[in-house]
């Protein structure tokens, strides 16, 4: 199958190109893009301040907010030059594709003016506290609770697994406002400042060389209600609309090619091997069909009215969490004992490959929404 681009669509991805070859910090390809240190916090936030200026850091946002409402497809173009550059963008990433639009989607006009200004400019962090020790793919679990008080609510839990908490200005946070509604139901979203008094960051050990993640725990958080995102007990609404949206057509099969293109250019790996061929070959496959997937999930998101379920995006979803693993254990084949350098690209790959399948929720869930949306299948299985 093949896809064409305008010549439009051409035009921007030059743009996308040119103003990546000019800001993106030299070698950042090659480096971790997770943010251990300052100065790694201070590139991401000046290279996304310079895509901001040149309108390439949020044009799918609607154009009042300081986008143009760009394409499914100018989108995907986006990313596809972003990840296939190894992901200058860091933790904007999740700003601009998820976190501005569910302010966009849901929030007060103070809350809009407050935040997308400077998320669409580049220059503040976030993070996201939705997991929790008891709930990670299946976030309904949550315990983490929001409980009024007067004109505030006063925050008590804990969430863990929480990438960026250690720069982040701002928390993405689902509490439970109501422990007797049901499971997907009485969840709220708070933006809350994380210099908020009782609120604490503990690095969790990882593997990830440069990849820290955390715990995060809330005691005696007082936020006012302005900081609620959206109704009340509403959160997950906005949350399974915002992502339906992001998820459908993520291109970050590119970071697939890039590694394996790296890889085939060290100056130890013989690219005519047979072996080396063979096992690259295969992974490049899986590569190339996982990107038919996403564009036939953006192709889907273009002409499906906003709000109906989406068919194929949770295909592409799973193909993706396959995908990672795949590649990586072909690196790894190819690469030998260089895995075990934490610092190479195979040892990176190696480390990575893990936390794809869960890293966005087990893809096991993605399987269950293609029985349910793609499969339509009934939910009571198969008689015995």
């Amino acid at each position: 199958m093949e896809f064409g681009w305008t010549k439009a669509e051409e035009e921007f991805r030059t743009r996308i190109q040119e103003a990546f070859a000019t800001h993106a910090r030299p070698g950042w390809t090659h480096h971790d893009r997770d943010m251990p240190t300052i100065k790694d916090r201070d590139d991401s936030i000046a290279f996304c301040q310079a895509l901001a200026d040149e309108q390439l850091l949020t044009p799918h946002w609607p154009e009042e907010y300081g986008g143009r409402s760009a394409s499914g497809w100018e989108q995907a173009i986006l990313g596809e030059e972003a990840w296939g550059s190894g992901e200058p963008r860091g933790p904007q990433y999740m700003n601009v594709n998820w976190i501005g639009p569910a302010i966009i989607y849901a929030g007060t006009q103070e809350q809009k003016d407050y935040h997308l200004s400077r998320i669409g400019k580049g220059n503040v962090l976030w993070c996201q506290g939705f997991s929790e020790p008891d709930a990670g793919s299946d976030l309904a679990s949550m315990r983490t609770a929001a409980v009024r008080d007067g004109d505030d609510y006063v925050i008590n839990g804990q969430k863990c697994w929480t990438s960026y908490a250690h720069r982040a200005e701002f928390c993405f946070l689902l509490c439970r406002t109501d422990p007797k509604a049901e499971r997907h139901a009485g969840i709220s979203i708070f933006l809350v400042p994380m210099d908020t008094p009782g609120i604490e960051v503990r690095e969790i050990p990882s593997p990830y060389a440069a990849h820290l993640v955390h715990e995060v725990f809330f005691t005696d958080v007082r936020v006012p209600e302005s900081c609620r995102l959206g109704p009340e007990n509403k959160g997950w609404q906005t949350i399974m609309t915002v992502l339906a949206n992001e998820r459908a057509g993520w291109v970050t099969h590119e970071n697939a090619f890039r590694r394996l293109d790296t890889l085939l250019e060290h100056p130890d790996v013989d690219p005519t091997n047979p072996d080396v061929s063979a096992t690259a070959g295969r992974a490049y496959a899986m590569a190339e069909a996982t990107k038919v997937l996403n564009f036939l999930a953006i192709d889907e998101r273009e002409n499906t009215e906003h709000g109906k379920a989406r068919t194929i995006a949770p295909v592409g979803q799973a193909a993706l969490g396959l995908l990672e693993p795949a590649v990586g254990w072909a690196i790894h084949e190819i690469s030998g004992m260089e895995s075990l350098d934490p610092d190479s690209i195979a040892g990176r790959s190696m480390v990575s490959m893990t936390a794809s399948p869960i890293a966005a929720g087990a893809i096991e869930i993605q399987f269950n929404l293609i029985a349910k949306q793609t499969l339509q299948l009934p939910k009571e299985g198969r008689p015995a």
